[in-house]
């Protein structure tokens, strides 16, 4: 299960990662959504597909992505499946609305993934696995990591891991990554314009001229969450130093031709002999991609998670 081959037609590591993100279509019965408070009085939306498990599938999805990614209605699919509750939660300012603080969600902001599984705890469940991609995969692990986890909580899978953020932000930020780049910066410009509608002592001047997501995170992820700059910020979130404390059964798993990680996303001598972290790091499957066929239109990455977690 540690080997992926992509489709022929998909033949290099762009093609992984875009074919799947524009292209992919996930036919899933609706969700039904619930909005639940923060303790700083915001709101998170979350998305439930339940079966009466008393087994849970918590999902946290990436940079600018939301409940309705190909990716998360695949492994939703997926989990259902195979019998389990799932709960894909959208990251503030990601579910349609914008949030009420000034505040919204960045790669480190454990404190709102925490109020996620509290929430599903006192639903009833006793059994808990959390899965993210990308920046949610930096999310869970950085969470697991940096305190006692809650005894719920069983097992964790992690796809496509920028684990040192700042690495991961100048890989992206290439030349031959431009057009995923541009992509991300103008959503999230687009996401400060529409809240500096409501709060404005939100700075938007010459937003515009932000070129690049180094640039956007010193001027609005950092200060905006406390940290001193973007280098601060990446430095205090970046997951990669919690691994070691992690003592919950986890999976990491990062393409080695993925476009968006630098080398320091593959951690192999770091977690050698880990009791409980397993990284996996197959040729190929691009960021977020593992596409495959004649599969019940499930992905490779799918299967692979679930027969971590059932095993």
């Amino acid at each position: 299960m540690t080997s992926y081959k992509p489709p022929f037609f998909l033949f290099n590591a762009h093609l992984e990662t875009i074919y799947p993100a524009l292209l992919r279509r996930v036919p899933l019965q609706p969700y039904h959504r619930e909005r639940i408070a923060t303790p700083d009085h915001d709101f998170l939306d979350l998305d439930w597909l339940r079966q009466g498990s008393s087994q849970l599938v918590i999902i946290s999805h990436g940079l600018e992505g939301n409940s309705h990614r190909g990716y998360i209605k695949g492994m939703t699919k997926m989990c259902i499946a195979n019998g389990y509750d799932v709960l894909a939660w959208n990251f503030r300012g990601c579910s349609g609305e914008m949030n009420h603080q000034l505040r919204f969600y960045h790669s480190g902001a454990t404190d709102d993934l925490d109020c996620v599984v509290r929430h599903a705890i006192g639903k009833g469940y006793q059994h808990i696995t959390l899965i993210g991609f990308s920046l949610g995969g930096n999310l869970t692990l950085k969470y697991l990591g940096e305190q006692k986890p809650l005894s719920v909580i069983q097992k964790a899978v992690a796809f496509s891991v920028p684990l040192n953020l700042y690495t991961s932000c100048r890989k992206i930020s290439l030349s031959s990554n431009r057009l995923y780049s541009e992509r991300f910066l103008k959503s999230l410009k687009k996401k400060i314009i529409t809240k500096a509608a409501s709060r404005k002592e939100l700075d938007i001047t010459n937003i515009q001229n932000i070129t690049s997501l180094i640039d956007f995170d010193n001027r609005y992820t950092a200060p905006l969450h406390g940290f001193g700059s973007a280098i601060d910020y990446y430095t205090q979130c970046s997951s990669l130093q919690f691994l070691p404390a992690i003592t919950v059964s986890t999976l990491i798993i990062n393409a080695q031709n993925d476009p968006f990680l630098s080398e320091d996303c593959y951690p192999v001598k770091l977690l050698e002999g880990h009791p409980y972290v397993r990284f996996e790091n197959p040729l190929y499957g691009g960021h977020v991609g593992f596409a495959q066929f004649h599969k019940n239109g499930l992905y490779w990455s799918e299967e692979r998670a679930m027969h971590f977690i059932n095993d």
